[in-house]
């Protein structure tokens, strides 16, 4: 039963009657997961635009829809029961406008239900057990919290597929660009030829370095094992990839972390094999030169992938001259200066 004016000394204890208004943030929840809004979202994810003006309006236009069509009706019976002061209807506002912001919020956090499960719990918690005016101000800072989030939200977390939770647009573009450079390496063989010979050299290399002081050798190994030219030429190999990457809005991102993980991988692969010939061989492999060979695949890694975004080998007229363009030289170059100034340092 509604409590009168009376009962209502506070307004917070407005808002906190209207918690009850946290049907406002279902209904901003099912308004979020409908299957015609993410159809919507992909005709806007094909046109540029800019990830904090999406985010904010697209929250903006559905939360007023719940609170303009759905929140607003109730507020009018209720309102039209009992009496009301304004700083009550301002609270009671306030309670709605939350509740739509912290759906949109926690939607945007599907991926990961533990940590939204658990800042909502806490919230409710705070509200319910809040007295006075302090269950108003901290309406209003959460939601200023909130918008902050929102601010910093990806556009792509708002994307719903048949009702899965499981990945996002972007999630799910990165998986494509794994399979395409799967797809790619099937397709040129040759590629895969001169990966595999790279390993067996990473497997005879303590041989050459077995009177080597290891501060020496390691580096040099590492260094050494970055030069692995057909794997860090995809996008200059593929001139119809690299138009498509560049033409498409938020693309270099969407193409240039899964290429670095992808060459990580390659350049990690070879350096775990030359340590564990290292150990058969002399022995003595520490957790630190697994953390060297991990910072020399990722350094190798980062340097490829912008050295192909920024400046790729166009021109060339048969796939010889790109393999064997001079620009392939420049990341070994670098990782062997690292090398030598690592083991001038560590003597």
């Amino acid at each position: 039963m509604l409590k009168r004016k009376e009962e209502l000394d506070h307004p917070v204890r407005g808002c906190q009657f209207f918690l009850f208004l946290s049907r406002s943030a279902g209904i901003m929840w099912q308004a979020l997961s409908s299957k015609d809004q993410a159809s919507y979202l992909q005709n806007l994810y094909m046109l540029p635009f800019e990830n904090r003006k999406l985010v904010l309006s697209y929250v903006s236009a559905l939360g007023s829809y719940t609170l303009l069509t759905k929140t607003a009706a109730l507020l009018s019976v209720a309102f039209a029961v009992s009496a009301w002061t304004w700083t009550e209807v301002l609270g009671s506002f306030l309670c709605a406008v939350h509740a739509a912001l912290f759906a949109a919020v926690l939607f945007s956090f599907r991926n990961h239900p533990w940590a939204g499960s658990l800042w909502a719990v806490v919230v409710v918690i705070v509200l319910l057990w809040g007295e006075n005016m302090a269950v108003f101000w901290i309406l209003a800072i959460h939601s200023l919290f909130l918008l902050l989030v929102l601010w910093r939200a990806d556009a792509y977390s708002f994307y719903f597929v048949d009702g899965k939770r499981s990945r996002t647009v972007k999630s799910r573009r990165h998986v494509l660009m794994f399979a395409y450079f799967v797809r790619y390496l099937r397709g040129h063989k040759n590629y895969l030829a001169n990966t595999g010979i790279l390993w067996g050299l990473a497997l005879v290399l303590p041989v050459f370095f077995e009177k080597t002081a290891d501060t020496f050798a390691l580096p040099m190994g590492f260094a050494l094992l970055t030069f692995n030219t057909p794997v860090c030429i995809l996008l200059s190999g593929d001139p119809a990839l690299e138009r498509a990457v560049r033409f498409l809005a938020g693309q270099g991102k969407g193409f240039c972390i899964p290429y670095g993980l992808f060459l990580f991988f390659f350049n990690f692969a070879a350096d775990v094999i030359f340590l564990c010939s290292w150990q058969i061989q002399s022995g003595g492999v520490a957790a630190r030169m697994a953390g060297m060979a991990a910072v020399f695949s990722g350094l190798g890694a980062v340097l490829s992938v912008m050295l192909e975004w920024f400046f790729p080998v166009r021109g060339w007229k048969i796939e010889s001259d790109l393999w064997h363009h001079p620009r392939k030289y420049v990341v070994p170059g670098i990782m062997l200066m690292l090398a030598g100034g690592i083991s001038h340092f560590t003597k």
